[in-house]
């Protein structure tokens, strides 16, 4: 598919793979698109940073190609390895043959048959229909050198390996980054990309989120569930619930047969949305009675 021709076709596009955007979002998206920019997405966890990458690659028809960043990732775990197993046979089958011409032998270890392709040339290969997206998540997690080596790739949208050369993407993947900003990322990179603050969303995006991905709820649930955790952001956590929280509880409560919040409920159920014993024992009991009693007056009014 080819690239939207507008910022309402971008909204209608991420709309039907049941990602509900805001405006602004959907304008850098397009400019993205449009540009052939990287984006960088920064917020907190589980606010659809992520989740815009598979809607746009599902939405395209394009093969999404995931880096999950973590510490102590480097340049070459994210780009190549050589598989050292079948290298081993091979100069095992060749020793047991007998008269192996060691050059000839290494020359035949380091070819592309002995190559595990990793995230980074994966992403610039040709693929069948059209460039793929890259996603190269959490990037907060990697240090400052992964993030030099990133700039320079992403740059030319070209990797090297010493024993082939440099591999060239013959058309630049659409290339996505997040970040849950546990640290800064160096402003070289961020000026390479368009960049965008995927705050919380307001009430009636995060209500229309939730009729999108789990539609089987009945309205009056949805509308409690929303506020309620809209609710819960407002308190003293460690760690405040995203969206994604939000629509796990949904659907626990759905799978519970629950038609309405009670405190007894949400005492039950409070490991879908809360992801630390504090934060848990905080909002039991008298707590969690008093926040619901806060939601109804509030959806009353």
């Amino acid at each position: 598919m080819t690239v939207p021709a507008s910022i309402d076709a971008v909204e209608a596009l991420l709309a039907g793979q049941g990602y509900v955007s805001s405006r602004p979002l959907a304008t850098v998206v397009f400019l993205a698109l449009r540009l052939g920019r990287p984006l960088f997405l920064e917020g907190e966890a589980g606010v659809g940073k992520t989740e815009i990458a598979k809607a746009i690659a599902q939405a395209l028809g394009r093969r999404l190609i995931r880096l999950q960043c973590y510490e102590g990732l480097d340049a070459a775990s994210a780009v190549y390895e050589w598989n050292f197993a079948a290298q081993m046979i091979a100069i095992r089958t060749a020793e047991a043959g007998g008269g192996a011409d060691r050059d000839a032998l290494k020359a035949e270890l380091f070819t592309e048959d002995y190559l595990i392709e990793r995230p980074l040339l994966q992403a610039m290969r040709p693929q069948d229909g059209g460039a793929p997206v890259l996603l190269i998540d959490e990037l907060d997690r990697t240090d400052e050198p992964f993030e030099a080596f990133l700039l320079e790739a992403l740059s030319d949208f070209q990797v090297t390996i010493p024993e082939l050369g440099t591999i060239k993407a013959p058309e630049a993947p659409i290339v996505i980054l997040t970040s849950n900003r546990t640290r800064e990322v160096h402003d070289a990179l961020k000026r390479r990309c368009l960049y965008h603050w995927v705050d919380y969303p307001s009430f009636e995006r995060e209500l229309d989120i939730l009729r999108a991905r789990a539609p089987e709820a009945q309205e009056a649930l949805s509308r409690e569930v929303v506020a309620f955790v809209q609710k819960l952001r407002g308190e003293d956590l460690f760690k405040r619930p995203g969206v994604a929280e939000t629509i796990d509880w949904a659907k626990c409560l759905l799978a519970l047969d629950v038609v309405q919040l009670s405190p007894e409920v949400i005492a039950d159920t409070l490991g879908a949305i809360l992801k630390y014993q504090d934060d848990i024992q905080k909002i039991q009991g008298s707590e969690a009675k008093k926040l619901l009693d806060e939601v109804r007056k509030g959806l009353v009014a």
